[in-house]
């Protein structure tokens, strides 16, 4: 094909992805190491003969992973089958002391599921080819560069044999902003179930394999044949650690892939490194296929027979469903609802907090003012959840008139965030108890009558007159006044 063809072509882009989640257990996924790191931990300290390989040493494999890899599949609306079987993957690489990792292969725990994402309001079912369980490699820290620039590497095998699922989707995105919200959607599927800790540094890492294909060959409804996809040279790119750095990645991977395509060139099957610091994606080396990984059973490890476990075992109210719930028992709106159920923890507290107060009130404060002051402070919910007395005890403030809720929004939030104050301390320290009808209606004589361009301005019909005349009230009470209040005292007395 000419460069010229080739440009006057139009392409579709086909993502997969395969998402490594890392499980909130105590102890590794076979073997009794802690998988607890601590700030000052040594490396290679938390091993142990059965993660590091050692001969002679066998792997006894984790109950709490499995549960939670039913869990997973449970919440992806998989099949668990009736036995599931562990296999070696054998490769050589510096952080896998083995040689092999143990994993899941022709049996996975978890087969053919789905989760729905919305991007720009269009609704879209993600298939789920597998989630099975795993041991997670040991980790290399590169001295002096990137993968491809650093001076030499150190290793560090406390991580090695951490439980992991990965789960592995259909090639049924269609754009990097479809993996951005899917991986979005799924992060808070895992931490609904509590089998995922977000703020794990390594938790959640992503490799994404992407490819083009003749846009003529995608169906109306986005489907395309097996034999296009078996066609198409795929990439695999590696070293993805975040929402956004997928959604990043993988714009400039289709970039790369549609400039080397207009240009005639051949999209190379290879396996890329994503480096986040340069914003580019780097060749490591050519992708191997499943032959080069010689799969065979794990004769330590005998077959398991969990699918009965799908029914013994429960899971939580998830965020869709939670979010449906929020609409219809509290009346809240879409956004509002999504905002809530953001997170389990937010949830909770919303719940918390409907629970004293009208519905409404509770949304408006924890969904727009607190969850707003704590973003822009990069907090989360967790670290305020336990004093939800206190922002209870500043609603009731608010709602039973001790204080306005300007006040209570921009300065006594503010201050129990940054200062760790209550309220009651606060409202003291600054004079912000709400001040008195008699002492209204005299800063409203006041302002009259200090301001009579602004009364004359009123009577001449200019709006912005009396809202002029608001704000030297709210001066004047130091915004200890409602102004709904005053700019009804200042209509009343403006007419007579």
């Amino acid at each position: 094909m000419t460069a010229q063809a080739a440009e006057n072509r139009e392409h579709a882009v086909v993502i997969g992805l395969e998402v490594h989640v890392q499980l909130e257990t105590s102890t590794k996924i076979f073997c009794n190491c802690s998988t607890t790191a601590v700030d000052d931990e040594e490396p290679n300290t938390r091993t142990c003969p059965v993660c590091l390989g050692l001969p002679g040493a066998l792997p006894v494999l984790n109950e709490g992973a499995v549960e939670a890899a039913v869990k997973i599949g449970k919440a992806l609306s998989a099949d668990i089958p009736e036995r599931t079987t562990f296999h070696r993957k054998n490769y050589y690489y510096p952080d896998l002391p083995k040689n092999f990792q143990l994993t899941q292969y022709d049996a996975p725990i978890c087969q053919q599921g789905s989760l729905e994402i919305s991007v720009e309001g269009q609704r879209r079912e993600i298939g789920i080819t597998r989630a099975h369980l795993e041991e997670d490699p040991g980790s290399l820290q590169h001295e002096g560069g990137s993968i491809d620039t650093a001076d030499y590497s150190l290793i560090n095998y406390n991580r090695a044999g951490t439980p992991l699922v990965e789960i592995v989707t259909e090639p049924d995105f269609r754009s990097p902003q479809e993996t951005r919200a899917f991986l979005a959607k799924l992060e808070g599927v895992l931490e609904y179930l509590g089998v995922f800790e977000a703020t794990r540094d390594g938790s959640l890492r992503v490799d994404a394999n992407i490819s083009l294909v003749e846009a003529e060959d995608v169906d109306e409804d986005g489907s395309i044949s097996d034999d296009v996809l078996a066609d198409a040279n795929r990439t695999e790119v590696k070293n993805i650690s975040s929402h956004k750095g997928a959604e990043k990645a993988l714009a400039y991977e289709v970039t790369r892939q549609k400039n080397a395509v207009r240009r005639g060139r051949v999209i190379e099957t290879e396996t890329r490194h994503w480096d986040e610091s340069r914003g580019i994606t780097v060749s490591m080396r050519s992708k191997e296929s499943e032959a080069d990984y010689r799969y065979f059973r794990e004769a330590d490890l005998p077959p398991l027979e969990v699918a009965h476990w799908k029914d013994e075992i429960s899971i939580p109210e998830l965020p869709d469903a939670r979010r449906e719930r929020f609409q219809s028992e509290y009346g809240l709106d879409s956004e509002s609802a999504s905002k809530l159920t953001s997170t389990k923890a937010v949830a909770d507290f919303f719940e918390a907090v409907a629970e004293s107060f009208d519905a409404d009130l509770a949304a408006t404060w924890v969904a727009d003012n607190l969850l707003g002051e704590l973003n822009y402070r990069d907090m989360a919910i967790t670290d305020v959840e336990d004093r939800l007395d206190e922002f209870e005890r500043l609603i009731e403030l608010v709602d039973s008139d001790q204080v306005t809720t300007k006040n209570a929004e921009e300065i006594v939030l503010r201050e129990m965030l940054d200062e760790g104050d209550d309220p009651a301390t606060i409202i003291d320290r600054e004079g912000l108890g709400k001040a008195d009808e008699g002492e209204i209606e005299g800063f409203v004589s006041e302002a009259i009558e200090e301001n009579p361009d602004a009364v004359e301005d009123y009577h001449n019909g200019e709006g912005g007159a009396l809202n002029f005349l608001v704000g030297q009230v709210m001066q004047k009470s130091q915004g200890s006044a409602d102004p709904g209040s005053v700019n009804e005292l200042l209509r009343a007395e403006l007419a007579e």
